[in-house]
């Protein structure tokens, strides 16, 4: 198969490999001739299109064309323009599909002493500043030799804020902390400060909200005679504590999976998407919980999850969700369609409905349940959407703060990093895949050869079981990528 048309009533098709002008290819069961080069990824028009007229890819509208589009040739950038807009009204119109419930298989995870489940035992050295951010570095690097039993590993994240912030900033970066200072992947943590910041140690532990002190230490290096010193002496204590814990059984209604796609390509929403959205699917049908985050792509196709909300409450919070970052946008002058970025583009994504269209894919068919604010934990299961810029950094580390124990990152284009959880990486194409074999975990372009999508979505519930048991690290825990960043919205002192 040389193209597919998605839906029955779009009116492009997409190229699965190199078609080119005069070539002929079968797509539905008819034929139709390329009357201009394409690329994988890349749309055809399927008839004439006039100018001004609706582009339709997926069932739904991806843009207008700018000028009329013969059937046959390449609908790109060159001819096909965004609609979107600004804030919009929005009708509940409610299209549930309740999964078929299944018995939760299960996994081997760490069972926290607050009855939380995680499937890492590491030792994490959380900074409440950046200023600390090389000392946490350092000791996390003379600590190795402390590593013994079932701790995985002791790490420290750097990021740039925690002082010369203000309001809800600062706020984002309190909260995003928080999240990962109790988060069930870290056995124990190290709460590392300098003694000046704004982001004071009394203002962290008030905000944690527990007097949990086998599992968190502060260390705050002004008022240490040896900073170096004290830190080893506390993480020797953590080590001793969290080595307490070792693998049980855990269903798998536990686990919190983050969706998160990055550096998209044309196959994107044709290959790894649906096979995450069927995933997602499973896990939630054994009560298993899934995040949907980087809300600027869902501009387009938000209409599709908002009659998915299980109640009105849900369905305006989410209008909320969607409105409120439109607003974002507008109120740093930045229009609302600033997306899709280069390589999305050169991968033959041309719109923000185009790339938010084929983004959506990731969520399946599930009922979304609850609207979670940045910085908040997830309360209830099922699908949760998240708020977060689409960033892939800054997402992700989102879906971390918000309690996904993993996060599932497709990719048609490739990218080393990693965040504060495992992350797996799902190539769109057999290309990438085959290309950075140090990158990917998982090739969802054999679908395009004729893989059975429920045999792949199989396959990767079991790598995902792995994963969560700690049988097989992910690449970016080979690699030793582990990367943090915050939410950053406001202005610096």
């Amino acid at each position: 198969m040389r193209a597919i048309i998605i839906n029955p009533v779009d009116n492009v098709a997409v190229a699965l490999e190199h078609v080119k002008a005069g070539e002929r290819f079968t797509a539905r069961g008819r034929e139709y001739e390329a009357k201009t080069d394409a690329a994988p990824g890349h749309k055809i028009a399927l008839v004439d299109i006039p100018a001004g007229s609706e582009v339709i890819k997926y069932g739904y509208p991806i843009g207008r064309a700018t000028v009329p589009i013969a059937a046959g040739e390449t609908v790109h950038v060159h001819n096909l323009k965004t609609a979107l807009s600004g804030e919009l009204e929005y009708d509940y119109k409610p299209r549930l599909t309740p999964p078929d419930p299944r018995t939760p298989g299960s996994f081997k995870g760490f069972r926290r002493k607050d009855g939380k489940a995680g499937i890492r035992n590491e030792i994490w050295i959380i900074p409440t500043v950046g200023c600390v951010n090389s000392i946490g570095q350092v000791i996390a690097a003379k600590a190795r030799g402390l590593v013994r039993g079932t701790v995985n590993g002791i790490y420290s994240y750097s990021h740039p804020y925690g002082c010369s912030q203000l309001g809800a900033d600062h706020e984002n970066t309190k909260k995003a902390l928080r999240g990962l200072i109790n988060h069930p992947n870290a056995g124990a943590a190290l709460v590392l400060g300098l003694g000046c910041e704004n982001n004071t140690m009394e203002g962290m532990k008030e905000l944690l909200g527990h007097g949990d002190t086998e599992r968190v230490k502060f260390l705050t290096c002004q008022d240490a005679g040896d900073e170096m010193e004290a830190a080893l002496r506390l993480l020797e204590e953590l080590v001793s504590y969290a080595e307490g814990f070792a693998r049980e059984d855990i269903p798998t209604s536990e686990l919190v999976v983050g969706l998160k796609c990055g550096g998209s390509d044309g196959l994107s929403g044709i290959t790894a998407n649906p096979l995450v959205g069927v995933y997602a699917d499973r896990l939630i049908a054994e009560g298993g919980t899934a995040i949907l985050t980087e809300v600027p792509e869902l501009f387009g196709a938000e209409t599709i999850l908002m009659n998915r909300c299980e109640s009105r409450e849900v369905f305006e919070e989410t209008v909320k969700l969607i409105n409120g970052f439109k607003a974002y946008f507008t109120s740093h002058g930045q229009p609302v369609h600033g997306n899709p970025s280069p390589g999305n583009k050169e991968g033959g994504i041309t719109t923000l409905e185009d790339k938010s269209l084929g983004c959506t894919q990731k969520a399946g068919r599930a009922t979304v349940t609850d609207v979670l604010k940045y910085g908040e934990r997830t309360k209830k299961k099922g699908l949760n959407l998240l708020e977060s810029p689409g960033n892939d950094l800054v997402s992700t580390t989102a879906l971390a703060v918000s309690g996904a124990h993993l996060v599932l990152f497709t990719t048609g284009r490739g990218t080393p990093f990693g965040s504060p959880v495992p992350t797996v990486k799902i190539s769109s194409n057999t290309r990438l895949a085959e290309a950075k074999r140090g990158w990917i975990d998982f090739d969802a372009g054999r679908l395009i050869a004729g893989a059975d999508i429920r045999s792949l979505a199989d396959e990767l519930y079991e790598l995902v079981r792995d994963i969560a048991s700690g049988k097989t690290l992910t690449k970016t825990e080979q690699s030793g990528a582990r990367d943090l960043a915050i939410f950053k919205n406001g202005v610096t002192l």
